[in-house]
């Protein structure tokens, strides 16, 4: 477990557990962390999550999604700004993704948004991860 960077750790889960085509998959809980998981969810990569209480610590339970053949909804996931190299883009750079077919995940002063979304507001920040 990554303990310098719970957001990668929590996207290697996801992406582990979608190798091996399990439901669920569960994470230790942060606000960022489900701030993510609510914009995969809003765009259709994930079917929902839940915030359950451990005995000690909040845990994010999330539900995998997989289309009609079992091919799973999330093709690839990359994490690009990390504690150790921070990657900042301005408003005129934030990257659209794979031509639209993919997410760019960039956290800004006005929340976590998807990278079209922050290029059309105008807003620059942190560039997360691509999801496609």
């Amino acid at each position: 477990m990554s303990h310098t960077d719970p957001v990668a750790d929590m996207l290697t889960r996801i992406r582990n557990a979608l190798t091996v085509r399990h439901d669920w998959v569960v994470a230790p809980h942060s606000r960022t962390k489900e701030a993510l998981i609510k914009i995969l969810m809003e765009q259709g990569f994930l079917d929902n999550y839940h915030v359950t209480k451990d005995t000690t610590h909040k845990m994010l339970r999330i539900q995998l999604k997989y289309q009609d053949d079992k091919q799973p909804a999330i093709r690839g996931l990359r994490r690009v700004s990390k504690p150790g190299l921070r990657i900042y883009v301005g408003k005129k750079d934030v990257p659209r993704f794979y031509g639209g077919r993919g997410l760019s995940i960039v956290s800004t002063s006005q929340g976590m948004m998807i990278g079209k979304e922050a290029w059309r507001k105008g807003i620059g920040g942190e560039l997360l991860c691509y999801i496609w």
